[in-house]
């Protein structure tokens, strides 16, 4: 009888499998997870109160992940430059919460043009220039996760290792990060985040001129914790305004962190720094237990 030598395997997850502790997580891939589950409402919250996300090639197996350490926004952190706070103070744009959601995940799911257009953040991690890896690395010695004795895959079976599934997967396409291009975010991850706005956990923030989307910044919310998602920007400055609106508001309503998940030189400039997981999650813990904020509205004098 065959018998796997399991050598960096993550687990398998099936529909009601709960997440394995963040601390299994891959050293590299920094912070790979698992695989498998769905991107139901009750799976998202799941990851999300326990430090996860998911990340994954439209077409693969779901993968999440939890790296080490986590890029956070203490919101009252936030960098604004001069040059930022006199636009925040008297440029044409407007700011608004909730109003076009699926259009902000479009945008930032679009193909970059230039310097502007599309998601211009890692995960784009609410930034840019993210150190995720290309691709997870295959195996060696093997085409399939288990051929003959030796079962050096990334993946396993909950139950066996005779599944046909490819030995490796491929990390997003398109860039280093997980949205610069937005060929991660899928049909199917919108509609999952989506549903998670319909259910009051999933927010946007637009900026738009003369009625013109041009930028903005969405992510989940769990009591008085945000975990940003993605941001883009079609003019010059509108996902920082987005972002300093958003900082500045939720600093108002006592959030603990924006969660930015990978470190990136963009983030750095504006204020995001790193912290070892193990201090995220503890924080993550208690933050997520507050009373969830039920009107999500712009103060009028943010920026006055």
């Amino acid at each position: 009888m065959n018998r796997c030598k399991r050598t960096n395997l993550i687990p398998w997850l099936t529909d009601n499998a709960p997440f394995p502790p963040v601390e299994r997580a891959l050293r590299s891939p920094n912070g790979l997870l698992a695989a498998g589950g769905d991107l139901s409402a009750m799976r998202l919250l799941e990851a999300y109160r326990h430090g996860i996300f998911p990340w994954f090639n439209p077409g693969d197996p779901i993968l999440w992940w939890s790296p080490d350490p986590r890029m956070v926004l203490f919101p009252g952190e936030f960098k604004i430059s001069r040059s930022l706070a006199r636009v925040l103070r008297n440029g044409p744009h407007s700011v608004r919460i909730d109003t076009a959601f699926e259009q902000v995940m479009r945008a930032c799911a679009a193909p970059r043009d230039g310097h502007h257009g599309g998601c211009d953040t890692a995960r784009d991690s609410v930034g840019s220039g993210s150190s995720r890896p290309a691709a997870l690395p295959a195996p060696e010695g093997s085409a399939t996760p288990c051929q003959g004795g030796g079962c050096d895959t990334l993946l396993a079976e909950p139950a066996d290792c005779g599944s046909s599934r490819p030995a490796a997967l491929p990390a997003p396409e398109g860039s280093a990060t997980p949205c610069q291009g937005g060929t991660w975010i899928s049909d199917d991850m919108i509609a999952a985040y989506c549903a998670l706005h319909r259910l009051g956990y999933a927010h946007s923030v637009e900026v738009w001129i003369e009625n013109k989307l041009v930028g903005g910044v969405y992510g989940v919310n769990i009591g008085r914790m945000f975990f940003g998602e993605s941001m883009f920007s079609l003019v010059s400055n509108a996902s920082k305004i987005a972002l300093a609106h958003l900082a500045r508001q939720l600093g108002r309503w006592q959030f603990g962190m924006i969660d930015c998940q990978m470190k990136t030189p963009h983030l750095a400039t504006l204020g995001a720094r790193e912290i070892p997981r193990r201090e995220f999650i503890a924080r993550l813990q208690e933050l997520v237990h507050y009373a969830p904020i039920t009107n999500w509205q712009f103060d009028a004098d943010l920026f006055i």
